[in-house]
């Protein structure tokens, strides 16, 4: 049998009292993000203040207005104690659709997001997350994403996975769930921070992807279940992935959007931010573009670029080791090889130039040798050794 709390008898409701301790402590504290007019910091104040979520239910109306940032209605409120009931319900329901529960009390809690003074009083999520993974990165971008954004968010996916990061977005359509989707084909954990309940996937087309990405990674919310995606619920989602992530990406964006969102919170969290250059006449890079002419991101090059500059050393991908003889390959074959070897990452023009093939039969070329596994393309015509 359970020891009964204190705070439990005075303000359970008919099965409160039954509870562990520590699971009364957790249905106070949903309780209290449930009382109308009290958000995080609040929620903190008070806790801290009474020593508990259970003892702001046992204080009295004189302790409580002392609280900063109490005033008589919200004091009101916390004693009129009607969002007890409700929490109670949620925690029974979460325990029922295996909904995991992280407090920011919790020593499993990100620890990220922990001195974050707006960080979520709690996360509520599904599937196997490494909260506390050793690199995690943002992908963030329009959702109207180009074939271009398309193709440099798979290379960046691609170009990541040496360094076993948790990629961290947005289950939105565009550069969202294309960086969900590539980390799903490259073994990648991935998370998805919803603005919704967990229960209600948004846009309900990707609930398969979602579904999948739970294997490694999962999805996560501040919202209880059943909560609707409001438009003013985006914002708040944006500053948990800035949170979560050491280094934010931005692929592509327009002047105005969620991903320029992202980047504020991520600045006023002292995170890194990159963004992706592209065409100045270009809508959908405007945003990218005017970030890194106003120093507000670094210009992402290469992932390797990106690596150096956040000192992510010991973990670059390892050089492909071919024979020098090349058995199996054409002279020209060869010959690009080596030089793809040689260079890393090089441009078309540039192959063309230090091998002296002609162009259109350097793209056949190199076209061949992808068919056969051996160089990638990437954007601006640039090709890789595999």
């Amino acid at each position: 049998m359970y020891a009964r709390p204190r705070a439990a008898i005075s303000i359970s409701t008919n099965t409160l009292y039954m509870l562990p301790s520590t699971d009364a402590e957790k249905i106070c504290i949903l309780a209290l993000i449930h009382t109308p007019g009290i958000g995080s910091v609040t929620v903190r104040q008070l806790i801290s203040y009474c020593g508990g979520a259970s003892n702001v239910f046992l204080a009295d109306y004189k302790k409580l207005i002392r609280v900063p940032g109490v005033g008589e209605k919200m004091a009101k409120a916390i004693l009129g104690k009607t969002s007890l009931d409700i929490a109670e319900r949620e925690f029974t329901n979460c325990g029922k659709t295996g909904t995991g529960l992280l407090f920011f009390n919790d020593p499993l809690y990100p620890s990220r997001l922990k001195p974050l003074y707006d960080s979520p009083i709690v996360l509520y999520y599904h599937g196997n997350i490494e909260f506390n993974a050793a690199r995690t990165v943002g992908i963030v971008g329009t959702r109207k994403i180009s074939e271009y954004g398309k193709s440099v968010t798979e290379s960046i996916i691609l170009d990541l996975v040496p360094f076993a990061p948790l990629i961290v977005s947005g289950l939105a359509y565009g550069v969202d769930i294309t960086a969900h989707r590539a980390c799903l084909k490259q073994n990648l954990p991935t998370i998805g921070v919803m603005a919704s309940g967990l229960d209600v996937i948004y846009p309900a087309v990707h609930r398969r992807t979602a579904t999948e990405m739970q294997q490694s990674g999962g999805i996560v919310t501040e919202n209880a279940l059943g909560t609707k995606p409001d438009f003013m619920r985006f914002p708040a989602r944006n500053r948990i992935i800035a949170g979560l992530s050491d280094v934010t990406i931005v692929v592509e964006s327009g002047r105005k959007g969620g991903s320029l969102i992202t980047v504020e919170f991520a600045q006023n969290y002292h995170r890194e931010v990159f963004a992706v250059p592209g065409m100045i006449e270009e809508p959908h890079s405007e945003g990218c573009n005017l970030l890194i002419r106003d120093n507000k991101a670094s210009i992402f090059t290469s992932v390797g670029d990106m690596a150096l500059a956040l000192g992510w050393g010991g973990a670059e991908k390892p050089a492909v080791s071919l024979p020098l003889s090349f058995d199996g390959f054409t002279q020209d074959e060869g010959q690009v090889l080596a030089l793809l070897k040689q260079q890393g990452i090089v441009q078309i023009d540039e192959l063309a130039w230090h091998s002296g093939i002609h162009l259109n039969r350097l793209a056949a070329l190199l076209l061949n040798l992808e068919f056969q596994g051996m160089v990638r393309s990437l954007p601006g015509k640039k090709y890789a050794l595999i």
